[in-house]
């Protein structure tokens, strides 16, 4: 991989390959591993207009992006996503909507096939109705099953995504058996990342190594009972593997996320990190962010990275990992991410790890993605 200073070309030749719009943080959910920013209220009234947001879409397709993510916040609740849809689909985006499926009707999703989207992703939490509703703080459970249901009698295609945790990971084996029933083409075990609202409830949400283990020879067999019919992706947590993650295939190469209020982000999670410049579409083009801003060029590449970071022959596969966790846990986003055994700062992973397998501890209550559940001293 290039060095920044001699020019871009990552993956993408330094194309935007992947573009998500974060629609709005509002939401009916109240989930404890929520991605929304701690004060997601705050963004309320900020929410770019129907015009704005095809804006973006026009300057993203000159910028050469191809797979479009409608996501949130939920983006159903946008009244416009028909609209949008039907824009991106004029412009040639293969497009995608991230959803929980509350508020999705047989009318609405013939709406949203007629307006051209492509691909639908649905969560779905748990088998049990139970403890989806306890999980998402809402009667939910019926309502998703029933999402799913409408997604694939309109053939979509269709990615169920099942974020794991210890209160869940129990139910993998059921929901592979009921998603494979009803059709489903791919399946997202996706272990969740420790930001955020899941960050302030890792404690209690994080599972144990033995839990990872023994549901990932499960997911193998699976695989194997199912052949080329399910897809299904299932990624060990990086708090276990010593190694950091790929995140986001490198800070500013392929990815760019733009926020309700139009801030254009190398990822969702960027703005926990303090004392970046971060701005909108409101004031300057797409092109210019993607290509000169300061946030997107801070990464970028490989010239930024310290030790051990920098003489690591890894480097161009996981580009020193994550720089918003190595913030969380490190308080300095340029450190190595501590997910990976050669960090100096390794040993606040370990240290987490160790708590979680401790047999007896103080169990807390999981907090809910709220207004107001989270004050503005500890977000100071």
């Amino acid at each position: 991989m290039p060095k920044e200073s001699s020019g871009l070309s990552l993956d993408g030749q330094g194309v935007p390959l992947w573009l998500s719009l974060e629609l709005t943080y509002r939401c009916p959910l109240k989930c404890t591993w929520c991605n929304n920013p701690l004060n997601f209220d705050d963004y309320a009234d900020s929410e770019l207009t129907t015009e704005e947001w095809k804006r973006v879409l026009r300057e993203a397709r000159e910028l050469g992006t191809l797979q479009l993510g409608f996501t949130g916040g939920e983006p159903l609740l946008r009244n416009d996503l028909e609209e949008l849809v039907a824009y991106a689909d004029e412009l040639g985006f293969y497009t995608n909507l991230i959803t929980s499926g509350i508020g999705l009707t047989d009318e609405r999703m013939k709406a949203l096939k007629a307006a051209g989207l492509k691909h639908v992703q649905l969560s779905l939490q748990a088998m049990s109705k139970q403890l989806t509703d306890e999980l998402v703080g809402a009667r939910a459970h019926e309502l998703k099953l029933e999402a799913a249901r409408i997604i694939k009698a309109h053939d979509f295609p269709m990615v169920l995504n099942m974020p794991l945790f210890r209160q869940n990971i129990a139910d993998v084996d059921k929901m592979i058996a009921w998603a494979a029933d009803l059709g489903i083409e791919y399946m997202e075990l996706a272990n969740i990342q420790y930001y955020n609202w899941a960050l302030m409830n890792r404690d209690e949400l994080m599972p144990s190594l033995e839990q990872v283990r023994e549901t990932e020879a499960l997911v193998n067999r699976w695989r194997e009972k199912l052949g080329d019919s399910m897809t299904i992706y299932f990624v060990i947590p990086d708090y276990y593997e010593g190694r950091p993650k790929a995140c986001m295939n490198g800070w500013g190469a392929i990815h760019l996320t733009v926020a309700p209020d139009g801030v254009a982000m190398p990822c969702q999670e960027a703005r926990v990190i303090p004392g970046l410049e971060f701005e909108s579409i409101r004031e300057k083009s797409l092109s210019w962010l993607w290509h000169e801003s300061p946030l997107f060029r801070k990464y970028r590449g490989l010239d930024w990275m310290p030790e051990p970071c920098q003489s690591c022959p890894e480097k161009e596969k996981d580009f020193g990992g994550c720089r918003c966790q190595a913030f969380l846990l490190t308080g300095d986003a340029s450190n190595t991410d501590p997910a990976c055994s050669l960090s100096p700062h390794h040993n606040l992973v370990q240290e987490a790890v160790r708590s979680v397998a401790q047999p007896i501890r103080f169990r807390k209550p999981l907090i809910k993605r709220t207004t107001g559940a989270v004050s503005t001293a500890f977000m100071d």
